[in-house]
């Protein structure tokens, strides 16, 4: 039980909420400005509405399924938290909520490559696609 406890405590000790500008600036050092035709901005945006740029953010779904960290990326599909999946990131799901935003960033990634691509995410389709995005990376210097 203690041990438990400890890796409960290490996991938040290692979440982290970035700021935008922050974030950007990290996006855009790992390839994800105009990766597959995405702006920054769009990656931006959509990390401030699925997630506040929290790698803690959960959410559980009514299907069953879950999505994890700062871009929410779902357990059905994408990683394995323990349920039928198709792990098509092949992480466990958990590896999406720490500081340690690469493996996020990775998983992201590959779920652009799916057909549906940034449509894959809603807050996407609903609060960015279309917009203008400027903002979100105004003032960055990225």
């Amino acid at each position: 039980m203690r041990g438990l406890v400890f890796l409960l405590l290490v996991a938040v000790a290692s979440a982290r909420v970035f700021e935008r500008c922050e974030w950007a600036r990290i996006l855009k050092r790992n390839g994800m400005d105009g990766y597959k035709g995405i702006s920054l901005a769009d990656w931006v945006c959509l990390s401030e509405w699925e997630s506040h740029y929290n790698t803690q953010a959960t959410n559980h779904n009514t299907d069953g399924s879950a999505d994890y960290g700062i871009f929410q990326i779902n357990s059905r599909y994408w990683c394995d938290n323990g349920t039928p999946t198709s792990n098509a990131c092949n992480i466990r799901c958990s590896e999406l909520l720490t500081d340690n935003v690469v493996t996020a960033i990775n998983c992201a990634k590959r779920v652009v490559r799916d057909p549906n691509g940034i449509g894959a995410w809603v807050a996407w389709r609903n609060r960015c696609q279309g917009q203008d995005l400027s903002g979100y990376v105004r003032g960055c210097g990225v």
